[in-house]
């Protein structure tokens, strides 16, 4: 296992961390030049579509798909019997985990349809036109059933069941009881009720989050072609090619070897593109077919049926001491987890009180089986939700004893040697230094107005490390050929090649990095988890210094000495008996034919030192008490990124985030009716803040060194989205009095708490 060394650590005076270099990538995708998901063309190629359930909630009691098969142009028609079955066996995908039998019958529906929009069967044509034609030649007979929408109610004894064989696991152990409640646990640290007995304020209330979806611009697709040699290969937009060869060898039942994954560039992910969709039913239509198969869906398909995040009941409960001391905690959570098993109330619990040293804490969580799509991860999956309850009632108590929101999150405020209340002890970890960084913005000593409401919110995401791989290769003219199996989402083609120059000496410029497929690159994780500029970093890393050595070696044969007279600093080789012998890494690099032969350079990592993230946020809102609108005025973010490795993109994320979080605090929500039918899918109805909905969002970078990375590097791509609802919810409180308990605060909901506080 890769460790961390002191050489970097700490270090203030890099070469090339820390700069601004332009994205290697850049070009190709302000030109139109990047090729994506839907870019992908062949010869032959044909062009799939789904039918999709018209029901939440039905049983399928036939299907008929003879009429669409005969139908001129149609090439294959397939269902969920076109898949083998699988056992009830789960695989980790890097943020959520996969049952590969729940997969395929997600797939392609198993007997049952378990929400509007599940996939029943698929077609391949020779166009577009004609598989939707097709589409409605497929005669499906369904007993609709009663849907179940709400988590708290499918949580009774007397909800109708969505598996009636699903029996409720409780702490570890199955309960024997058919249920809707798929998992419950439990974290517990002190003793709670000893906890409360101590506290001057004690506060509790409950909150609902309704379910929201991550709004990537790119549509899923995938191409397949079954080779007549039995070899797949498949192009996909995904956040990891690696998971989704795992996914799609095991529902077609073929070794990893004999499935190639292609990634093409990804239009926007968060969580959204790990688990696979169309992939398998590509490679499926290709095998019948005898052609390349191509889908891509569209913005309806995406909302109905993929992984939104899912939407809670949390009740919280914190209790604090007159002097501001937070003492108490318990939180109850309920996640659903959609149609089949498997949710996020765990990441949730995880993150609810952890920014704080609390000394009791219990902590209960459920996920809960819904008529909604299998629920996936969204930027830190869970966290939200529960800093929306937690952080909402710490400002509560705050006003309750008369204390600054900050200042009592600063005296409170988790360090290193807290333990959380899910086991791990923090290192040395950034919230002090984050809630120091919002009391000193300019933004927080600023006038904020009669009118205006301040509110302020701190938020925390454990990260992951996970497994990456990378090589890289010396070029005769000093510049280094990158390859690495991590999907670019937001510059870490860059971001990964800087750490490899920093430890080379070299420009970022002169490392020309790529994202190849499966077959090209050792075994990489998920782009996903705050994990890729971490690991895969990390990767290259090592693979720099297995270059380093290696050019070592080629001075000393060049110059007739040992490897230990070689000095190597700042990309400068020289000889330590003679320094005015000196060569560059450039001219070194000229003289490999001479010396030896191509150098190439490996690191394969699987790193353990993620260190956490935090952030604290503060911003300003307007809210107009006759049509319930709340305007955001002003934003700052303040986030600890270890180190920055590229500024830009850090920042990039920061805001990136907050402007998700915004909109999730204030617009975006699943609308279902009655009958489980999502009404609001598209982007016209499903609201998303534009640039209009926003000021420029402030950020600033803290950076408290990971000690378990060479360069002190944590990952900041998911806590920033954290802390915004609850922020805004503050702000609403400080502006017009009003506690809001639910999200979205769209006007609607804000007019209804305004009125409930006037009755």
């Amino acid at each position: 296992m890769a460790t961390a060394t002191e050489d970097y650590l700490g270090k203030t005076d890099y070469k090339v961390i820390g700069s601004r270099p332009i994205r290697h990538d850049g070009a190709d995708k302000v030109t139109g030049r990047a090729i994506y998901g839907a870019d992908v063309t062949m010869s032959g190629l044909l062009h799939g579509k789904v039918l999709r359930s018209p029901h939440a909630h039905a049983k399928i009691k036939s299907i008929d798909t003879s009429k669409a098969a005969a139908h001129p142009g149609v090439k294959a028609v397939i269902t969920v019997d076109d898949f083998e079955l699988q056992d009830d066996q789960v695989k980790e995908l890097g943020e959520g985990a996969a049952n590969f039998m729940h997969l395929r019958a997600n797939v392609l529906a198993d007997g049952k349809v378990l929400y509007h929009g599940h996939a029943v069967a698929a077609v391949a044509a020779v166009d577009a036109n004609t598989a939707e034609e097709a589409l409605d030649l497929i005669e499906v007979d369904y007993e609709v059933l009663e849907p179940v929408l709400d988590v708290r109610k499918a949580m009774e004894d007397d909800a109708p069941l969505l598996h009636e064989n699903q029996e409720t696991q409780s702490l570890g152990e199955s309960t024997g009881k058919k249920s809707n409640v798929s998992t419950h646990f439990q974290h517990k640290l002190g003793d709670v009720e000893k906890g409360f007995a101590e506290a001057d304020v004690v506060i509790e209330r409950e909150f609902d989050t309704a379910t929201v979806h991550q709004g990537y611009i790119e549509p899923h697709n995938g191409t397949a072609h079954w080779s007549t040699d039995g070899r797949v290969t498949v192009w996909t937009s995904t956040q990891g090619s690696f998971p989704v060869r795992e996914q799609v060898s095991q529902l077609l039942m073929l070794p990893v070897s004999k499935v190639k994954v292609i990634p093409t560039e990804i239009g926007g992910g968060f969580g959204g593109k790990i688990r696979v969709y169309l992939e398998p039913l590509a490679a499926m239509l290709s095998k019948k077919a005898g052609s390349p198969v191509k889908l891509v869906m569209s913005r309806t398909e995406v909302l109905q049926a993929t992984g939104p995040t899912a939407g809670s009941y949390i009740r919280c409960k914190l209790g604090a001491t007159k002097d501001g001391n937070l003492v108490a905690a318990e939180a109850y959570l309920a996640y659903e987890s959609g149609g089949f098993p498997g949710g996020w109330a765990g990441p949730g619990s995880m993150c609810i009180f952890s920014p704080y040293n609390i000394e009791h804490v219990t902590i209960d969580g459920f996920d809960v089986l819904v008529n909604k799509p299998q629920t996936m991860a969204y930027r830190a999956p869970g966290a939200t939700n529960a800093a929306f309850a937690s952080e909402t009632v710490i400002d509560e108590i705050c006003e309750k004893i008369g204390m600054d929101p900050l200042e009592f999150r600063l005296k409170n405020s988790a360090k290193e040697g807290t333990r959380r209340a899910d086991g791990p002890v923090y290192p040395r970890i950034g919230h002090q230094e984050c809630v120091q960084a919002a009391q000193n913005s300019d933004h927080y000593k600023s006038d904020k107005g009669k009118a205006v409401g301040r509110g302020v919110a701190s938020g925390f995401w454990f990260n992951v490390g996970l497994k990456s791989s990378a090589s890289a290769a010396v070029n005769t003219d000093g510049t280094v050929s990158l390859v690495e199996g991590s999907t670019d989402i937001g510059g870490t083609r860059t971001s990964i090649a800087m750490q490899l120059a920093e430890v080379l000496g070299i420009p970022a410029e002169d490392v020309n990095p790529s994202v190849v497929d499966t077959d090209s690159v050792g075994y990489t994780d998920v782009t996903g988890g705050s994990r890729t500029t971490f690991a895969t970093g990390w990767a290259a890393y090592e693979a720099a210094n297995d270059i380093k050595e290696q050019m070592v070696g080629r001075a000393a044969t060049h110059w007739e000495i040992s490897k230990e007279d070689v000095d190597f600093e700042d990309g400068v080789f020289s000889f330590k008996s003679d320094p005015a012998k000196k060569l560059t890494f450039r001219e070194l690099a000229g003289k490999l034919d001479e010396t030896g032969g191509p150098v190439i350079g490996r690191g394969a990592v699987d790193p353990q030192g993620v260190g956490g993230a935090f952030a604290t946020m503060v911003v300003d809102v307007e809210v107009d008490k006759d049509t319930g609108k709340v305007e955001i005025l002003r934003s700052t973010l303040c986030q600890d990124a270890g180190k920055a490795i590229h500024p830009s993109y850090v920042e990039g994320q920061m805001q990136g985030g907050a402007a998700q979080g915004i909109g999730w605090a204030l617009n975006e929500e699943y609308y279902y009716n009655e009958d489980g039918l999502l009404a609001n899918a598209s982007l016209l109805d499903y609201r998303m803040p534009t640039a209009l909905d926003l000021p420029m969002l402030e950020s600033e970078i803290v950076e408290v060194p990971n000690p378990g990375h060479p360069f002190g590097v944590r990952g900041v791509g998911e806590v920033p989205i954290v802390p915004p609802p609850a922020a805004v919810a503050n702000a609403i409180y400080d502006a017009i009095g009003v506690r809001m308990d639910v999200l979205p605060m769209s006007p609607g909901n804000v007019l209804k708490a305004i009125w409930a506080k006037e009755d």
